[in-house]
């Protein structure tokens, strides 16, 4: 199998976050890679990766960071492969990550997801892969038929909460 999306985290004290961008696309059967990369501390291995990236036949990159965050930005500046930025809590809630991630200069895109997203940076990378894939497009749409449905189901399940005296539905 060849991964059409990579994972890549500034180390491995990431992965509990970014796992969560793993599992969605094992569910979606994306075929991905993961990997450990730091802008910082690896910067030669990260601008081989990135320039490598779309000669392997990656679709989508999704790159999590921490406070300094530049390994997103890095990638993007160095592939025409679509980047999602993850910004990872650590230091200032992540604000510091996420502001290093979303500031980036004109030419160098970076699709940045909220503190801690890497589902929903998975799930945004499946989007952008089904937009060319119909089979994927229905699992996506067969996903977010389950989440209406948990919402109709708590839904019905508070209504028939009695508890309150003055709750009227």
């Amino acid at each position: 199998m060849t991964p059409i999306v990579s994972i890549i985290m500034g180390s491995t004290s990431d992965l509990p976050v970014m796992e969560k961008a793993a599992q969605f696309l094992n569910d979606m059967e994306i075929p991905f890679e993961m990997n450990a990369l730091s802008a910082h501390r690896t910067p030669a291995e990260v601008e081989q990766f990135a320039a490598q990236a779309k000669g392997r036949g990656l679709k989508v990159i999704i790159a999590g960071a921490g406070m300094a965050a530049a390994l997103p930005g890095v990638i993007a500046a160095n592939t025409t492969v679509p980047v999602i930025g993850v910004p990872i809590k650590g230091m200032l809630d992540g604000l510091d990550a996420m502001l290093s991630i979303i500031q980036m200069p004109p030419g160098i895109p970076v699709a940045t997801v909220g503190v801690n997203g890497a589902q929903n940076a998975a799930i945004l990378a499946a989007e952008m892969l089904a937009l060319a894939d119909a089979n994927l497009a229905s699992r996506l749409e067969a996903y977010k038929e389950g989440l209406k449905q948990k919402i109709v189901k708590a839904n019905a399940e508070l209504a028939e909460v009695k508890t309150w005296k003055f709750k009227t539905n």
